[in-house]
């Protein structure tokens, strides 16, 4: 236990020939009310741990991540920090090294960098590693009188151009919003008889849908996105999944596939006209979009075994609520049962209340005929007493 120790303090006197200053007649400012405004470092983690619902714990694990990558994109603690990154060696087959640069819209830019296995995940630093390791191969002066090579430079091309699109944002976002690899895995969701044909169709539910739904939420503007979640999750949980992707806000454009401009050309008509035939194919293939996510979800919703769990929860409740809590005999509820107790003790109190009634008639009926058999003793007697006179 802390102990308190009082020490005397004595304050020093006043040194000689001092004397206290003259007031200088100023007034005191007025209070002013000012009102302060929500801002700063404290403020902001506020708001993103109560948008994201986190801990103070995760909330430090998020900051501590993304300061380490930051730093090691921006090279502090001089270094770039790319000697801290392993992004593997990926095989490089005949029809990727035999691409035509010039088609490089068709070229798959992550592929050809060596991130096929990263794809969104990549971030900067790994895209510029894998830059460096491609241009340290691919080099034409590298490969300049080597046996056999004709020093072609068309795949440095290609990684030159995979390069550029990669590291320019909004380039890289209309890159991954047509990337070719996921396009081939959007055809690839679950039927319903897949589902219901099997073993054991609640598993087969979530091992099936929880990588789809883990694929589209990429192209969320909300973070986090609710996944799939689990078999024992509550009705507020599953309400929840599902009115976040029927409202889902995708950021996901299709300016990638526009039809390239003639700059070349002077006739402004045609300019205009490519303009606006790739703004209207633009909104066809989001629309299209729109509609297959909805069409998944609908799926889902109907195959979800949490939603016939939950209806049967609901009526078993139901049920329950109607015959009682704990149950009563007869199968009577609690007020079905007082209703009855009432109405037997009003019998009770009517039929005896009768009986009552009976008693008094038979004791007032009993009570008039002996008034009258002594009335009739009385004429008697005195009839008796009348003739014995005579």
């Amino acid at each position: 236990m802390a102990t308190v120790i009082e020490l005397p303090v004595i304050p020093p006197p006043l040194r000689a020939g001092w004397t206290a200053p003259q007031p200088s007649g100023k007034s005191i400012s007025p209070v002013v009310e000012r009102r302060l405004l929500p801002a700063g470092p404290a403020y902001l983690a506020h708001v993103r741990r109560a948008v994201h619902n986190l801990t103070f714990e995760e909330h430090d694990k998020h900051e501590e991540e993304r300061r380490r990558l930051e730093a090691l994109a921006s090279g502090e603690n001089g270094g770039t920090g790319e000697e801290d990154v392993d992004i593997g060696d990926e095989e490089e087959p005949e029809d990727l090294l035999s691409l035509d640069p010039k088609e490089w819209k068709k070229q798959d830019h992550y592929a050809v960098l060596g991130l096929s296995h990263l794809r969104y995940k990549a971030t900067p630093i790994h895209i510029k590693v894998a830059h460096r390791k491609k241009v340290l191969k691919h080099h034409p002066d590298k490969k300049a009188g080597a046996i056999g090579d004709s020093n072609d430079d068309a795949f440095f091309k290609c990684i030159q151009k995979a390069f550029e699109v990669l590291t320019n944002p909004e380039r890289r976002r209309q890159f991954d919003s047509v990337d070719p690899y996921y396009e081939l895995l959007e055809a690839d969701v679950p039927t319903a008889s897949q589902i219901k044909n099997g073993r054991d169709p609640a598993k087969a539910f979530f091992e099936q849908f929880a990588p789809v739904f883990e694929r589209e939420s990429r192209f969320s503007r909300k973070q986090p996105v609710p996944m799939l979640g689990k078999y024992g999750d509550s009705k507020e949980v599953v309400e929840g999944f599902y009115d976040f992707w029927y409202n889902f806000d995708s950021w996901r454009s299709f300016e990638y596939l526009d039809k390239e401009i003639n700059e070349g050309s002077d006739n402004r008509d045609d300019k205009r006209y490519t303009e606006k035939k790739n703004k209207s194919e633009r909104a066809r293939r989001k629309k299209e979009d729109t509609a297959r996510l909805r069409q998944i979800v609908d799926l889902a919703l109907g195959l979800d075994p949490r939603i016939k769990r939950i209806k049967q929860e609901e009526k078993e409740a139901r049920e329950a609520k109607k015959r009682g809590k704990s149950g009563t005999p007869n199968g009577m509820s609690k007020k079905q049962q007082e209703e009855e107790e009432k109405k037997r003790k009003e019998e009770e109190a009517k039929k005896k209340e009768e009986e009552e009634k009976v008693a008094r008639a038979e004791a007032k009926k009993a009570k008039a005929a002996a008034a009258t058999a002594a009335k009739k003793a009385r004429r008697q007697q005195r009839a008796a007493e009348g003739n014995g006179d005579a």
